[in-house]
């Protein structure tokens, strides 16, 4: 997995151990398949291309069908990486729907920015974590790019440095977010402290469970203080990332995107699985609340996203500020010179 951390006085890394279930035993046989057996978060009610909210159709919000209701824990080895939830009609349809959402979302951009000048704090958050190859480098490009790049803060979460390990691990996430009136965008994040730290037995496990209380309390001061937190999980099948990270190795002009690393973690797949389905489970809240998007088709998986945000961009509404000038004196202003 990407940011590999190593954790303050965390020593040499342990080689991930079998434990037990939480509350209930994954099935490998499910996740090594990458298929579903029986898909529990996406058998909601929506026809293909029909959207409610930002379009006048009657079928549920996309965030519906894919939001993590608080307290639940999903069965990732159960949900249908290659499913399309409530999304068009095929690949050509989605990408047709996809580029109809620019223009709305680069005019609620604006809008969100504009209104910051009058001093409205709002702004927008969105988390992007995965498995390896799962599409966060790809949201950013196909998604974010219909954004103008001026009102977007991105940050890429890597290993962290020797002062961000001096500093308790929601330190250095503190000092990437999102101003007023931006979009702000996290690949990976503050989750990877509960997710290879868990894994990686990097840090005991009490101090991994006393950290999603610590989430959930930062996410909901977050909330608190005009942002809107949009928590993606990508969810990549294990067979598509394994085609996915063969034709890295295929294509010399990929090389680079190719870590030799990765191939170790898939043998922890079942482990960065539970480790996900925990993490869901305890921190998706009211205040921020998880979405599972099937990853495996590209498209889909940037018509979700692009959807998500503007269903939450359309519930800010945010408006432009009136000019607190007068028009027509300024107009006869100009003409005359």
């Amino acid at each position: 997995m990407a940011g590999k951390q190593n954790e303050k006085h965390d020593g040499k890394r342990k080689a991930a151990k079998p434990e037990k279930r939480e509350k209930k035993e994954n099935s490998a046989k499910g996740v090594k398949a990458g298929k579903s057996t029986k898909p529990e978060k996406y058998t909601k009610p929506g026809k293909s291309g029909q959207r409610s909210g930002a379009d006048g159709t009657g079928a549920p919000p996309l965030r519906e069908l894919l939001r993590v209701t608080p307290g639940d824990r999903p069965d990732l080895s159960r949900l249908d990486p290659s499913a399309t939830p409530g999304g068009p009609d095929g690949k050509a349809a989605g990408l047709a729907a996809t580029a109809l959402l620019a223009q709305p979302l680069a005019s609620l951009q604006e809008r969100l920015y504009a209104a910051s000048t009058a001093g409205d704090r709002r702004r927008v958050l969105l988390v992007l974590q995965g498995m390896d190859t799962s599409g966060k480098g790809g949201t950013l490009k196909h998604v974010i790019g219909m954004f103008n790049p001026s009102g977007c803060r991105i940050k890429a979460f890597k290993s962290p440095t020797a002062e961000e390990l001096s500093h308790p691990f929601l330190w250095r996430i503190k000092q990437e977010l999102p101003r007023p009136g931006e979009i702000g965008i996290f690949d990976r994040s503050h989750y990877e402290d509960v997710l290879i730290a868990r894994v990686r037995e990097l840090v005991p496990r009490n101090r991994v469970r006393a950290r999603y209380a610590q989430i959930n309390r930062f996410e909901k001061a977050l909330a608190d203080d005009g942002v809107t937190v949009v928590k993606v999980f990508l969810h990549i099948g294990y067979e598509e990332q394994r085609q996915r990270l063969l034709e890295r190795l295929g294509d010399p002009d990929k090389h680079w995107k190719f870590n030799v690393g990765d191939i170790e973690e898939r043998t922890m797949w079942p482990a960065y699985q539970e480790a996900y389905e925990v993490a869901l489970e305890r921190c998706s809240t009211e205040a921020a609340p998880w979405y599972v998007v099937p990853a495996d088709r590209k498209w889909y998986r940037n018509w979700a996203i692009s959807t998500l945000l503007r269903e939450h961009l359309d519930d800010l509404d945010p408006q432009y500020p009136k000019g607190e000038f007068d028009v027509e004196e300024c107009r006869k202003l100009l003409l005359a010179g």
